[in-house]
């Protein structure tokens, strides 16, 4: 099969011909009809941390077709449509019984979405609502992430909320606040490229902040919030922005960090402790937030389509990847297997 497969750090990925999967007797074998190009990939690909191997096949936001079943294999059949959670654990445990294979201490993180064909655990899978298309539930994954970092922040309904960082998890975290209730949604970034997708997905303002310094942020958004946030979501993933948004949110407000920093941290905590700030770290997420958010898209709410900006083949797919590194009109950009 064709697959587009990791060489080395700081290299582009390399489409080649390899060995197609074979699934074992408790898995199956998908065709990818589309995978999303994740920010969490990039940093693999830099960042020796992940620990990524030559001839690895990256790519986790993925949908596609039942082929082939194991025999050990419940519940799919050959011709089924799914949109597959890249967390895989034991399947018997009491975490993955409860839907939460990330908490199994066989957990781990499956990839292979950027090649025509991947074998998969069934637990993986969720059958596509009616309304779903295989194009669209490649986007289920980054939704349900944002999810459950809303709800790791206890969101309340009536809140003000800040996203700092426009990237799909900030967007999708917007998008997700104004449905759960929030009566104010304010995203920030460095530059103005993301404002009207920001806004489609439901912010009720957008500050361009490349310039402004942390008093004038400050200013600005209780100005475009009608006062300071409840919650202020981090969704970049860079030194020093935790401590950002504790000087943002209000006196015993919440700071969720979603933002994927390898990097060693700090933050003033004499700051935080005088504004009584709670501080909640969101990874992953649960089985259940993965079938709402297929439910979302089945009900009709066309407005996280508005995160996809392109869609690419496998041959483009290494250009496309390494153009998302720069600040641009991008956001998710799916990859096509058989485009």
């Amino acid at each position: 099969m064709k697959a587009a497969i990791f060489e080395a750090l700081n290299r582009p990925l390399r489409v080649t011909e390899v060995d197609d999967p074979v699934p074992e007797r408790n898995q199956l074998l998908l065709k990818v009809c589309r995978c999303g190009i994740c920010g969490s990939d990039l940093h693999i690909t830099q960042d020796p941390v992940f620990g990524a191997r030559a001839g690895d096949v990256l790519g986790h936001e993925i949908s596609g077709e039942v082929l082939e079943v194991g025999p050990e294999v419940q519940g799919l059949r050959p011709g089924d449509l799914v949109s597959v959670a890249p967390l895989a654990g034991c399947g018997r445990c009491a975490a993955c019984r409860r839907g939460e294979p990330a908490w199994c201490s066989q957990f781990r993180l499956t990839m292979g979405g950027y090649a025509q064909y991947a074998a998969l655990l069934p637990q993986q899978c969720r059958k596509l609502p009616a309304e779903v298309s295989l194009a669209d539930a490649a986007l289920a994954e980054p939704l349900a992430v944002a999810l459950h970092g809303v709800q790791r922040a206890g969101l309340q309904p009536a809140q003000r909320v800040a996203v700092v960082g426009a990237g799909a998890i900030g967007l999708a975290v917007a998008y997700w606040a104004r449905r759960l209730g929030a009566i104010g949604v304010a995203v920030l970034d460095l530059l103005d490229h993301q404002r009207e997708r920001a806004l489609d997905l439901g912010a009720t303002a957008f500050l361009a902040t490349a310039g402004m310094d942390a008093a004038e942020q400050s200013a600005r958004l209780d100005e475009a919030l009608g006062g300071p946030p409840d919650t202020v979501f981090e969704c970049v993933g860079r030194p020093g922005l935790i401590d950002h948004c504790i000087g943002l949110v209000r006196p015993r407000g919440t700071v969720a960090v979603l933002g994927l920093c390898t990097a060693p941290d700090h933050f003033d905590a004499f700051r935080a402790i005088s504004k009584e700030v709670q501080i909640a770290m969101s990874v992953f997420f649960g089985m259940p937030e993965f079938e709402r958010t297929l439910d979302a898209l089945n009900a009709g709410q066309a407005a996280p389509l508005a995160l996809v900006s392109g869609t690419v083949g496998l041959d483009a797919m290494p250009e496309a990847f390494e153009a998302l590194r720069v600040r641009s009109g991008q956001c998710k950009v799916l990859v096509d297997p058989f485009g």
